[in-house]
């Protein structure tokens, strides 16, 4: 599974495991397919929604030389290339990326994932306009100490430094388990590149701790960082870890931890900090249903864990199957996610990419099914999705599917759930007198703009963007926009630090 191909084939190597038999449903009638991806932009992985309101995100493959590509699309779906990967001889600039980051600069950060025969991955910023730079290169140090092939995105903490993980490298080369290529790092990177490595996974005796770390980290609201490793922990199924800026790590929970058909799930996807300050997220395999189709499960601070909901509950896998990717929270308090597997349909072209499910669940468990793919004539509203989707501020839900569509390269699709438009602050939190962000729609002719209350001087820039200073006398809560549709209110709270 482990080869010099891309990693993001880790993804794409799901088993689909069925019982046999279908069930039928009502289907959803929110859906709309905006895009179809080819050739020039294949197979997409997660967006990212930018000062100007279109999305951004990459192709692992595809892009002039097939090593991937930036994309941008519009909320209407026109799509155009930003930037082709391996533009370079030896590929200096990285290949096969996957996922970016909105940053507080305005431009755009991301990971290329390389391969394990080299190269092994960048780091890189792009501006809005499609000039990249690469920030940090991989196995640039001796013995990969630096770590090799990030398989997740970054993300941007409160100290406006970049973290993000590797599924191989780091200090631990010699561990059998991670195949002789070490058992990944946990990195931080700053905008101008100076590169750090904060934690070495396999660490502790039988990777305790875990190994092979995968998707993007989260901030908590104490600061710390909360991921996921795919393999090690007590049962080398996989944990979930609590680290600090400063390295010191927690195993919160080790997977398949109760018995050895893992009920409480294997293979963790990703998290997602809700606003209960718990974390909530997905596993790919294990599950109380027997068929070994992935969970849905929340752990808090603490490490008190639960199992919410297992795949495949009705017996013939119309809910979905094999979660391979982890969740959003939508202003509805819901969470949103994608399977890789499962459904209504077997008419895919390649079954067992396929055909996989949108879902909404709740935290207490409930799930609905949003949208069957390949419910449409050829797959034409796509198939497998390996990424999670996201909400615009325009309060439908976003997403892409990896296969499917009209040219079988995958689609760009969207959910109108009846959610309301809202705003985004970036960052989320912020000093007396620091400036932000404020993301949004129709923000033209805005005559107010308050932190918990307080007013606060702005400037509108375009019809999506304004910016902001936290004003004198504000406190932690919520950020509030008058336009002239009416009063748009923040999807988080605003932390004001001290």
């Amino acid at each position: 599974m482990k080869s010099s191909k891309a990693l993001f084939t880790l993804g794409l190597a799901l088993t689909c495991t069925f019982p046999f038999g279908w069930a039928v449903r009502a289907q959803a009638q929110t859906f709309k397919t905006l895009a179809n991806f080819g050739s020039a932009e294949a197979s997409p992985g997660p967006v990212v929604q930018g000062f100007n309101g279109n999305f951004y995100g990459t192709t692992p493959m595809g892009g002039e030389r097939g090593d991937g590509s930036i994309f941008e699309i519009t909320p209407q779906g026109e799509l155009s290339g930003l930037y082709s990967f391996c533009s370079q001889a030896g590929c200096p600039d990285g290949e096969f990326p996957w996922g970016l980051v909105q940053a507080t600069d305005g431009n755009l950060y991301g990971t290329t994932q390389g391969t394990t025969s080299g190269p092994y991955g960048t780091v890189f910023k792009i501006t809005p306009t499609g000039e990249l730079t690469t920030l940090h290169t991989f196995c640039s140090q001796k013995n990969c100490a630096d770590g090799q092939n990030p398989y997740g995105g970054l993300i941007q903490a409160s100290d406006g430094n970049f973290y993000g993980i590797t599924f191989f490298g780091g200090a631990n080369l010699d561990v059998a388990s991670c195949y002789d290529m070490g058992c990944g790092v946990l990195f931080e990177v700053t905008p101008a590149g100076k590169f750090t490595v904060v934690y070495n996974f396999c660490s502790k005796p039988n990777c305790a701790d875990g190994a092979n770390p995968i998707s993007s980290l989260v901030q908590g609201s104490n600061g710390n960082f909360y991921g996921v490793t795919f393999e090690g922990g007590a049962a080398d199924a996989g944990t979930v870890f609590e680290v600090t800026s400063a390295g010191k790590l927690t195993t919160l929970y080790s997977f398949c931890a109760r018995e050895s058909s893992c009920p409480d799930g294997q293979g963790p996807n990703g998290l997602v900090q809700a606003g209960n300050g718990n974390l909530y997220g997905t596993t790919a395999y294990g599950g109380v249903t027997g068929y070994n189709n992935g969970t849905f499960f929340e752990i808090n601070a603490a490490g008190k864990f639960s199992t919410l909901y297992s795949f495949c509950a009705d017996g013939v896998c119309s809910d979905g199957a094999n979660p391979n990717s982890g969740l959003m929270q939508g202003t509805s308090g819901k969470f949103y996610g994608t399977t890789y597997c499962g459904g209504l349909s077997n008419s895919c072209n390649d079954f067992s990419y396929g055909p996989g499910t949108v879902f909404e669940i709740s935290s207490t468990g409930t799930l609905t099914t949003l949208h069957y793919f390949c419910s449409e004539t050829n797959c034409n509203d796509g198939q497998g999705p390996t990424a999670s989707p996201v909400q615009g501020t325009s309060g439908k839900i976003y997403g892409t599917t990896t296969f499917g569509g009209a040219h079988e390269d995958g689609t760009f699709f969207s959910l109108a759930l009846g959610l309301e438009p809202f705003i985004e602050s970036l960052p989320a939190s912020g000093e007396v007198g620091a400036n932000v962000n404020i993301l949004g729609n129709n923000l033209v002719g805005t005559t107010s703009v308050t932190f918990n209350g307080v007013e606060a001087a702005f400037a509108v820039e375009s019809d999506t963007y304004i910016k902001a200073t936290v004003p004198a006398g504000a406190s932690t809560g919520g950020v509030s926009v008058v336009t002239p549709s009416g009063t748009l209110k923040c999807n988080t709270q605003f932390v004001v630090s001290k």
